[in-house]
């Protein structure tokens, strides 16, 4: 198992920070002789009416809960710094904004572009994560912008209006999509609710991968369309295949390291795939692949070992990952040994 990230070692020190200073209050009866003063004046003195968090029953909206503003963040564009804790964010990634709610930053979205179809709350408006329109997405006012690719040069964009944007790529392995997750929990000052994600989705995932123990060596096609194009192990998902202990029979046509190669049908058949995954958005469906002239020959389609996956939470990273390491951890395991075999 891989060792914690410096950026995840700063969120869960935090986290328990936070924990043992609540317990500390409790015990005590009583807060810190700094907690819950007043805003200082410009001229440095105290302000008596400007009261404390305890007189106002609204301050939990306004005020920064769970850690220090300002925070720099790291973006696939470069630090960026968040001067206060967000209450208006746009996004424009669906894996983003799966996470801001699942760490407890769904209240603070206001608008999530067209693909953002989970959670079923979140505000899916049209906006485009591909092709942005500034002025789109400045009419929402937003005090932090999350997107997966600077396309249209939208960084730039926004940043002449002085709004914080930040750029989360893919990850390219599991530790990677945990960074992704730390990050987004610094940018909200969600850092509780990113402690408590991690641990379900490391616990979760350490369980399905277990269960694929004794499939060691099977071998693995995913299909991402019908031209052959598949995941190697040097993608996310194919990450996930190197994690459960399956050859990837895409990794020798990945000669570039691109993470997504595209095989010839002859290519397929020769690596006699013990298991095939499409997606449920593809282009081919299962029986498709398996009525494929020549391909009876293959392991795969003698033993019906193929499997639909959803393309949504194969295709992002997100809680949801969890549930997709099962069910190819299940499928893994039953092409190893095949029933009737």
């Amino acid at each position: 198992m891989h060792p914690p990230s410096p950026r995840l070692v700063v969120l869960l020190t935090a986290a328990l920070t936070l924990g043992l200073t609540a317990c500390s209050v409790e015990e005590s009866g009583s807060a810190s002789p700094t907690a819950g003063t007043p805003d200082d004046t410009a001229d440095g003195s105290t302000d008596p009416a400007a009261g404390t968090a305890a007189d106002d029953p609204d301050a939990d909206a306004t005020s920064d809960p769970q850690g220090g503003f300002p925070v720099t963040v790291d973006s696939d564009s470069g630090e960026v710094t968040i001067q206060a804790r967000p209450e208006r964010i746009v996004s424009l990634s669906p894996s983003a904004t799966e996470i801001l709610f699942a760490i407890g930053a769904g209240d603070q979205v206001i608008a999530a572009d067209q693909f953002s179809t989970y959670p079923a709350e979140a505000p899916t408006t049209d906006l485009s994560g591909f092709d942005p329109n500034v002025e789109a997405i400045v009419a929402y006012e937003p005090d932090l912008v999350v997107i997966a690719t600077d396309a249209n040069d939208l960084v730039a964009s926004l940043g002449e209006l002085d709004i914080p944007v930040l750029a989360q790529e893919a990850p390219v392995d599991v530790e990677a999509g945990y960074d992704l997750v730390a990050g987004l929990g610094q940018a909200t000052g969600q850092v509780d609710g990113t402690a408590e994600l991690v641990a379900t989705m490391r616990a979760e995932m350490e369980e399905a991968l277990a269960s694929a123990a004794d499939a060691e060596g099977v071998r693995v096609y995913h299909e991402l369309d019908d031209t052959f194009f598949s995941a190697s192990s040097a993608s996310f998902i194919g990450s996930i295949y190197s994690a459960l202990g399956a050859v990837n029979v895409a990794d020798e046509a990945d000669t570039e390291g691109t993470g997504y190669p595209q095989l010839t049908e002859e290519a397929v058949i020769e690596a006699n795939p013990q298991l095939i995954v499409v997606t449920d958005q593809g282009a081919s469906t299962a029986e498709d692949v398996a009525a494929r002239p020549g391909w009876d020959a293959v392991d795969a389609v003698r033993t019906g070992s193929i499997v639909s996956v959803d393309a949504d939470i194969a295709s992002r990273w997100g809680p949801r990952l969890p549930q997709l390491v099962t069910s190819l951890a299940e499928a893994i395991t039953e092409a190893a040994v095949p029933a009737g075999r």
